[in-house]
């Protein structure tokens, strides 16, 4: 399948996103729920994850690897309690994206998420590769997946972030009918449509550089104060552009990286510099994307939703 590139976006004037209450930034934090879902031989996988597990056990086709096992464990058992203890301080409503085999592993924690008013979205039936998946399979997981939110939370639309999509992917949750947006774009800082089965197709871009993955394995932050600052610089340069032309600030978090104990006062001193500014709209996706679909609707959007 096709996938077309764009290299031009916006241009040189994007448009003017008026948010809420003329806000000048609005800042969407999103929290990775993978523990359970990612690559194990518990899982019936041939190895065991390499990505993000923050200890840089190698994997081994055919062998388990507790240790590596063990620290997507922590972020299920103790890390995601953490980070729920600051967002509730702050106030701050986040997107949560779910791995299906995630959440049915804790209830506990999906019922916190619902509790305390944050959104659910489908990161996928499990957290894996799905660029070298058959795609008969795929589209069984992206099913899958999009009928358990339903019959766990009665969700009729959803959020989508698959992590590491194939060329596929945007093709199956859209032909679901179900997917109110996706995330699995890194190429710009406004949502802006495209179309996928043959519809109009909200994205949501997302990103890896604004996110605490470069914690792991020290491989860019090696302390609180190096998320914070990165944040704090990021929020700062937005917040003044902002001024001109409001804009959106996309964060992405992990329960086993900034749940940690020596981590998490990052995100604390970053949520408490952006709640010292007026103007800040703190949102999830899904809220960001009703906001585009009712100022920014494509004009052959009548009937679609």
């Amino acid at each position: 399948m096709n996938r077309a590139r764009n290299f031009i976006g916006n241009g040189e004037t994007p448009p003017d996103p008026s948010w809420p209450d003329g806000a000048r930034i609005a800042i969407n934090l999103n929290l990775n729920f993978e523990g359970g879902g990612e690559r194990s031989l518990d899982n019936g996988d041939d190895t065991s994850e390499g990505m993000l597990n923050d200890i840089g056990m190698p994997a081994y086709a055919g062998l388990r690897s507790p240790l590596a096992e063990s620290v997507f464990e922590y972020g299920s058992r103790a890390g995601v309690w953490r980070i729920l203890r600051v967002l509730r301080s702050f106030g701050v409503k986040a997107s949560i994206l779910g791995v299906v085999a995630a959440l049915e592993r804790n209830p506990e924690a999906a019922r916190a998420f619902v509790r305390d008013g944050h959104e659910l979205v489908c990161h996928g039936y499990r957290w894996l590769d799905y660029q070298v998946m058959p795609l008969d399979k795929e589209r069984k997981h992206v099913d899958a997946a999009v009928q358990w939110f339903a019959s766990q939370f009665g969700m009729t639309s959803l959020g989508w972030m698959t992590g590491r999509p194939s060329v596929h992917t945007r093709e199956l949750i859209a032909s679901t009918g179900r997917i109110l947006y996706d995330r699995d774009e890194l190429n710009d800082e406004l949502p802006y449509w495209t179309v996928a089965a043959g519809k109009p197709h909200l994205i949501i871009p997302y990103s890896f550089e604004t996110n605490d993955n470069r914690f792991n394995e020290n491989s860019g932050f090696s302390v609180a104060r190096h998320f914070s600052e990165y944040m704090t610089d990021c929020f700062d340069t937005l917040y003044a552009e902002g001024g001109h032309r409001p804009t959106m600030m996309s964060i992405g978090l992990h329960d086993r990286l900034i749940g940690r104990p020596a981590r998490i006062k990052g995100l604390v001193d970053f949520l408490r510099h952006a709640r010292a500014h007026r103007g800040v709209w703190f949102c999830t996706g899904a809220q960001i994307a009703h906001h585009w679909r009712k100022n920014f609707a494509p004009t052959d959007m009548a009937g679609f939703w």
